[in-house]
């Protein structure tokens, strides 16, 4: 039975993560904030089905000790590394935070596995954000990084400390630069599940606005249940290699929105508000993924359509308020 460790498992890529390896008959370890269990981290409700069946740590992933030690414990053959701080911060003191964290955890365990698990084969969670300012569209691995924010300097960092453990020390690494994917999992903090739970709220009578920045940026949103077979497909692959995880199509937030109210018979038009409070910088180029050499190498393709994927986002949030007026 092939071992997996995952960091972040309690979140949306990391829960789909651990039911597929589940249903491929794997033992799934993950790692967790301490704390994480004897506090019920409301962030738990995603692993709920499968929660029994797996191996859970708490781990200080700025420790090396404490990863060490969950590493010699779970001695894993596949190590998934999930977690990071994902937000865009403009603070000085929140981009000090999210660099430490994100640079920081990869290199820790990047070291406890070398050392502990040396054999063992380790995907990196890039970001479409590695490109920032790109040069060209669609972008593929021979792209060069121009990240605009700290979050996308601390994956570039990441993917650099994959490589560098990968040609110095033969670890058994790459890394999946994933472009935006989504689904009822998404954390509430993210635009898209903004717009599907608001939109919900509206239909219910819960509310009667949706503020939102320039509905015309566009995104590659993908489906986070298909991006997590190509992390699998790449650590089974029979060398380590980087490659970009996209769908290669370009929506609006405004294709979103239609897609979203046009599911609960609605008009986005009659309920979004336009607030600059909202507005990032447009890419003058847009961040859209070139996943040829995924496909040609691997066989991955992406399975799950845009509107498929906004549609279940959009009946995952109407239940669930519906269950909350209950």
């Amino acid at each position: 039975m092939t071992k997996a460790l995952i960091t972040g498992i309690s979140g949306q890529d990391g829960s789909y993560l651990a039911e597929y390896l589940l249903d491929l008959k794997y033992e799934v370890h993950g790692i967790l904030q301490p704390g994480t269990l004897s506090q019920g981290d409301p962030s738990l409700w995603r692993l709920r089905e499968v929660r029994d069946q797996l191996f859970l740590h708490e781990a200080d992933l700025l420790n090396h000790d404490s990863l060490k030690a969950v590493v010699q414990s779970a001695a894993p053959e596949e190590c998934y590394h999930l977690a990071a701080s994902t937000f865009v911060v403009t603070d000085p003191e929140e981009e000090a935070s999210v660099l430490n964290i994100n640079t920081h955890s990869t290199h820790q365990l990047l070291m406890a596995l070398n050392r502990e698990a040396p054999d063992c084969r380790m995907f990196f969670a890039g970001s479409s954000e590695m490109f920032g300012m790109a040069d060209e569209a669609p972008q593929d691995e021979d792209t060069p990084f121009h990240p605009r924010s700290i979050y996308g300097v601390s994956k570039v960092i990441g993917h650099d400390l994959l490589r560098f453990y990968r040609d110095y020390h033969g670890l058994f690494a790459c890394t999946g630069v994933l472009y935006n994917h989504e689904s009822p999992r998404r954390g509430s903090r993210f635009v898209t599940r903004k717009i599907t739970s608001t939109a919900a709220k509206i239909k219910l009578g819960l509310e009667t606005e949706l503020r939102l920045g320039n509905i015309d940026a566009e995104r590659d949103w993908g489906f986070a249940g298909d991006y997590i077979k190509a992390m699998h497909a790449m650590v089974n692959a029979d060398v380590p290699d980087d490659y970009v995880i996209a769908t290669g199509q370009l929506h609006s937030v405004r294709d979103f929105l239609e897609c979203t109210f046009g599911e609960l018979d609605l008009n986005y038009e009659d309920f979004v508000v336009t607030d600059p409070e909202f507005f990032r910088p447009a890419e003058e180029i847009p961040l859209v993924g070139d996943s040829t050499k995924i496909q040609s190498h691997l066989g991955w393709q992406p399975e799950t359509s845009f509107e498929a994927t906004v549609r279940a986002m959009v009946q995952s949030d109407l239940e669930y308020v519906q269950s909350m007026l209950q």
